[in-house]
């Protein structure tokens, strides 16, 4: 049985510009074939068990040929899978869909069009530039900047272009920007018409050239700007002056500020959203990821069976939180079960992780660290409380030493550990050798030490401004030769990216 084929617009580059129905269609693909303008981000909505083919066409460089891809396609449709062609903007424009769609059609192989956020709309929306304005312009076309310009004969009407609409959009088109201006100033385009040229649009690296039709080509050559490029030429483009918010600093503090994220993938997610809504651009390099504990929880599982031993639980993170509640439906068993206990978290956020399962704890310290939990409890504990600490398998000995020593019987018991992540290490070095990289942040200390050890030598991590989630964080760092630039006041995500954000003021 014939599979099926979904062309998908990816967007023009923000990934949260994705839409709805691409989402869904990415969750049920057997197979995702991208390119190269696509955000590599968008593919964490397909399936683990997708195939993923890269098909991307950069100018002049092509990892496949248009023909290729297309029959690519008809193959991977006829051996029954469902495929998600997953493109840049939009597939219907200057996109090939059609190419694509029409093959399939002519091989009786069912597809669907998913329109994708232009753009030729988008792009210039994130530069401040509407491509229509009362007053300003009515009407705008959009244009393949991608012509041959040694053709005998172009497919464009330059004649009737050059004045027919008040704005034009250029997809591309930086290799030919000095015919195109040639064109439309011989054809009746004055030459001091604004033209604004958009690099890497919607993304965090977005740069803006603004310039007039006569003088645009020689600043183009003289910038050394390349694609992927949208060219504006109007007057809407005077109107970026006024109307500059994504890349406006006042707007967005840290802005064209590049981020390495040192966080668990599974977790990273909420820091980057926090510094990307402040315009950011976040790599993220999950150092750590989170495992079961090599006791394939035996020693967990047998302290959820003691429960009503214990006074107190004391959760000292988020994954401490989610690894002891999973455990717990494991052995069908719910809250419940901690009837009649206390229960301390470390912060803010692991007493909202345990408030989303029903419990309220009752103790949560002033500071978010071990050293505040022996404060918190000092008034709190009856000599030969039973406490329960599930933790990770390696961490600091503080904690239960002091607990122990206030005359409580401490369990320590393994709910998780921490590994090494996976990474493409080599991008990540190449990147701090460039210093390309502006802030690195360290939200424990297990990301400084194995960040460290995927690093050739620890002054790479120097050219960058050092953030850590608090003084502990700091003092593994300090161990290492490393200096913390920037500390969080508040040991959350939230007191590290307002930290990062004042470094920046």
């Amino acid at each position: 049985m014939a599979g099926k084929v979904f062309l998908v617009g990816a967007g023009p580059g923000d990934y949260r510009l994705l839409t709805l129905k691409a989402c869904d269609c990415l969750k049920i693909a057997d197979t995702v074939v991208y390119d190269r303008l696509a955000d590599k981000r968008i593919l964490q909505y397909a399936s683990n068990k997708a195939e993923l083919i890269y098909v991307g066409k950069a100018s002049s460089q092509h990892t496949m040929t248009q023909d290729k891809i297309s029959q690519l396609l008809v193959d991977l449709a006829k051996a029954g899978k469902t495929v998600v062609r997953l493109k840049g903007g939009d597939p219907f424009v200057f996109g090939r869909g059609g190419e694509e769609a029409l093959l399939l059609q002519e091989n009786d192989l069912p597809f669907e069009i998913v329109p994708g956020v232009t753009s030729a709309i988008s792009v210039p929306a994130y530069a401040g530039i509407p491509v229509t304005h009362r007053g300003v312009a009515a009407s705008f076309s959009v244009i393949t900047g991608h012509e041959d310009p040694t053709k005998e004969a172009s497919d464009i009407n330059w004649k009737s272009l050059a004045t027919a609409t008040d704005t034009l959009v250029f997809l591309m088109g930086v290799a030919n920007l000095s015919t195109i201006a040639a064109q439309l100033i011989n054809n009746g385009r004055k030459a001091d018409t604004p033209v604004a040229i958009i690099r890497w649009g919607t993304k965090p690296g977005q740069k803006v050239w603004i310039s007039t039709l006569a003088a645009v080509a020689d600043m183009a050559q003289r910038e050394g700007i390349k694609p992927p490029c949208i060219i504006l030429v109007g007057e809407v483009v005077k109107l970026r002056q006024s109307l500059t918010w994504f890349d406006n600093v006042a707007m967005k503090p840290l802005f064209g500020k590049r981020v390495l994220v040192t966080r668990a993938r599974t977790q990273a997610s909420k820091l980057t959203a926090a510094l990307e809504e402040m315009g950011a651009e976040c790599i993220e390099a999950p150092v750590i990821a989170v495992a079961d504990p090599r006791d394939n929880y035996r020693e967990l599982d047998g302290a959820i069976d003691g429960l009503d031993e214990y006074q107190w639980i004391i959760f000292t993170s988020t994954n401490g939180v989610e690894h002891f509640w999973s455990r717990l439906e494991y052995k069908k068993r719910d809250a419940r079960a901690l009837y009649g206990k206390k229960v301390c978290a470390i912060g803010a956020a692991t007493a909202q992780v345990l408030a989303e399962h029903g419990i309220r704890a009752d103790v949560v310290p002033a500071r978010y660290q071990a050293e505040g939990i022996v404060e918190a409890l000092k008034n709190e504990l009856a000599a030969g409380d039973n406490i329960l600490i599930p933790r990770a398998a390696v961490a600091r000995e503080l904690l239960p030493a002091a607990l122990s020593a206030a005359g409580a019987n401490v369990d320590v018991v393994p709910a998780y550990e921490t590994i090494m992540g996976d990474l493409a290490s080599d991008d990540i070095n190449e990147q701090l050798k460039k210093g390309d990289i502006d802030v690195i942040t360290f939200t424990s200390s297990s990301t400084v030490v194995n960040l460290l050890k995927i690093v050739p030598a620890v002054e790479l991590l120097k050219n960058a401004r050092l953030a850590a989630i608090g003084p502990v964080t700091a003092e593994t760092m300090g161990k290492y030769g490393l200096r913390a630039d920037i500390v969080a006041e508040e040991y959350t995500i939230e007191g590290l990216v307002e930290s990062i954000r004042r470094y920046y003021l």
